[in-house]
């Protein structure tokens, strides 16, 4: 079937996001710096309650009341985020020179921060579920344990931050709406957030679409997680992960790393 501008008038927001996603199959070689470039959103936020939800929905505690101290992606991947943010970071200083601060979201004993980041980067917080992990988080200065799936309202001021950064752990919230707008309102004027997307996951936590899509369309799912908000400019995606090898929108790197990135309109 093809979907022209005047059958997808007809269609509901989450009919118009499966054609985008049938859009995006069908196009073959794209790359993930294609996906957000010229995206057609639908007109209202498309994602729905059975999307969002869980095969697990226990209260998270229980699944991250055990540390575990450990990498969740490939080394390689790991070590081509640390990367993305050492040449990122120091670009986000403020018009005066301050030093940019940071909230790592969904953190846990590292937050893949460069070893040298406290000389470019200023205050720097954790937020995420389990006290023991975070406690071994050296990169940061403080840390705050939350679930933002039982209460998505990020405890801080307005204008707290230059970088919000996310990694690998989008898929599990299952309120991004309500987190990505948190996101904007705690960002300063012109900063950043930067969420990491990999092809690994605890399936039973992760939200029912995620599993039902491919790379390329999560993509696509975390650029319209910021559009929707109405705070954000339009988001932009890179592969930094090496070695990029793809097929029918489905990454066949085991060390496969983007980053969906948008900058807070105000």
């Amino acid at each position: 079937m093809i979907f022209t501008k005047v059958t997808q008038a007809f269609m509901n927001p989450r009919l118009q996001l499966s054609a985008q996603f049938l859009a995006l199959k069908a196009k073959g070689s794209v790359q993930v710096s294609d996906v957000l470039a010229t995206p057609k959103w639908p007109e209202e936020w498309p994602f729905t309650a059975a999307d969002l939800a869980r095969q697990d929905e226990s209260n998270d505690g229980y699944f991250y009341q055990e540390p575990r101290f450990c990498y969740h992606v490939d080394d390689r991947a790991v070590a081509a985020l640390t990367d993305y943010y050492a040449a990122e970071f120091p670009k986000m200083c403020g018009a005066d020179g301050e030093k940019p601060a940071v909230l790592d979201l969904c953190a846990s004993h590292v937050s893949h921060f460069p070893k040298d980041v406290a000389e470019y980067t200023g205050k720097r917080v954790a937020l995420g579920m389990n006290k023991k992990e975070l406690e071994q988080n050296t990169q940061v200065d403080e840390f705050v344990v939350k679930d933002l799936n039982e209460d998505p309202t990020l405890p801080f001021p307005d204008n707290s931050f230059d970088v919000v950064t996310n990694a690998v752990s989008i898929d599990y919230l299952s309120k991004p709406l309500e987190i990505c707008k948190e996101v904007a309102r705690v960002l300063k004027p012109g900063g950043t957030a930067m969420f990491a997307l990999s092809n690994r996951c605890f399936p039973t936590k992760a939200v029912g679409i995620w599993l039902k899509t491919n790379d390329l369309e999560h993509v696509f799912m975390v650029g319209g997680y910021f559009h929707y908000t109405g705070m954000f400019k339009p988001p932009t995606a890179v592969e930094v992960g090496p070695n990029p090898s793809w097929s029918g929108g489905q990454s066949q790197n085991i060390a496969y790393l983007s980053v969906v990135r948008a900058t807070v309109d105000k």
